[in-house]
């Protein structure tokens, strides 16, 4: 075998890890590396191919999980002031700071 295709043949048979963070976002890393801090494996070791084709079907939301969770904690208190959506509230919070900082300057 030539040293070329020796190469090409040690890449295909690296072996990764699907890994995930505190935040739910998702890597994949080879398995003759630690992995770092901050991430864990969520499986078995397997080809590059097999990990990103399950990374692209779990990992849907690419948002991270602080501001997944800040959604809707928003979504909640927008329902609690009656606004329809986020951008609602934000409006008037906005008119209200305005009105605010000028019945303060009057």
């Amino acid at each position: 075998m030539s040293e070329i295709a020796t190469k090409v043949k040690k890449v295909y048979d690296v072996q990764y890890y699907v890994v995930m963070n505190h935040e739910e976002q998702y890597s994949i890393w080879p398995t003759y590396k630690p992995i770092p801090l901050g991430w864990k494996s969520v499986g078995k070791a397997k080809n590059k191919e097999e990990c990103l084709k399950y990374i692209d079907e779990t990992w849907t939301d690419m948002r991270p999980l602080s501001l997944r969770k800040k959604m809707v904690e928003m979504e909640k208190e927008a329902k609690k002031n009656d606004c329809k959506n986020i951008h609602d509230c934000e409006v008037i919070e906005a008119k209200n700071t305005k009105v605010a900082a000028i019945e303060k300057k009057v």
